[in-house]
């Protein structure tokens, strides 16, 4: 094992730390999210057509259950729905939409930071090369530019601006991956939602109130 002074993060300088230390963060953000984004994520249409065969049966108190015990923003949707039945579509698709506000800023979480790190890491590789650039420019102008003191300052500027992308490229993949799936979500928020309030205001009350 090499020691600590050759090795790339050692050659890089200080900035290489701090663009080390944002791709352990971007890390463990994105694994956070997808992760989160992932048990949030239902098979909607499949969700749907159960809900609807429990509504048929006239069980109303089941399928709040079945919403309450399933996870994500969909279910809270459709349980927004369920409990405000007996009103008018108007504020029934109030409370929907209420609903799926509160559940978005969830969705949509620590997202900001990942893309913050795709913005700032080539800035920060910029900064490394900069500052690299000028040791070696300060070793030429006390007139001791010995080649071990001119190629400390190279690696560092280059091994920054490599770094930084190396960084932004990633992070950017990983901002566009989770942003596809809050989007996947939103829509199937936005399509549980329609569903289930047409079917609650048309076969669901044509049919009449539930059995005491």
């Amino acid at each position: 094992m090499p020691p600590l002074e050759s090795s790339l993060l050692a050659r890089g300088g200080p900035i290489i730390w701090i663009i080390f230390a944002l791709g352990v963060l971007l890390v463990v953000v994105f694994i956070e999210r997808a992760l989160y984004l992932h048990r949030g994520q239902i098979r909607s249409t499949a969700f749907m057509s159960g809900i609807k065969n429990i509504l048929a049966k006239r069980r109303l108190v089941e399928a709040l259950t079945v919403c309450e015990e399933t996870p994500g923003p969909v279910a809270a949707v459709v349980k927004a729905a369920l409990l405000h039945a007996d009103d008018d579509p108007d504020a029934m698709r109030f409370h929907v939409q209420e609903a799926a506000v509160v559940e978005l800023p969830a969705l949509e979480r620590r997202i900001g930071a990942i893309g913050a790190i795709a913005q700032v890491a080539p800035l920060l590789g910029l900064l490394g090369t900069v500052v690299g650039m000028m040791a070696t420019f300060s070793a030429f102008q006390r007139d001791y530019a010995t080649a071990s003191a001119l190629a400390r300052g190279m690696w560092e500027a280059l091994l920054c601006t490599a770094a930084g992308i190396m960084l932004a490229i990633p992070a950017h993949l990983a901002l566009h991956f989770l942003n596809g799936r809050v989007r996947a979500i939103v829509r199937d928020m936005e399509w549980s939602g329609n569903e289930i309030m047409k079917y609650l205001n048309t076969e669901y009350k044509a049919a009449g109130a539930p059995p005491k």
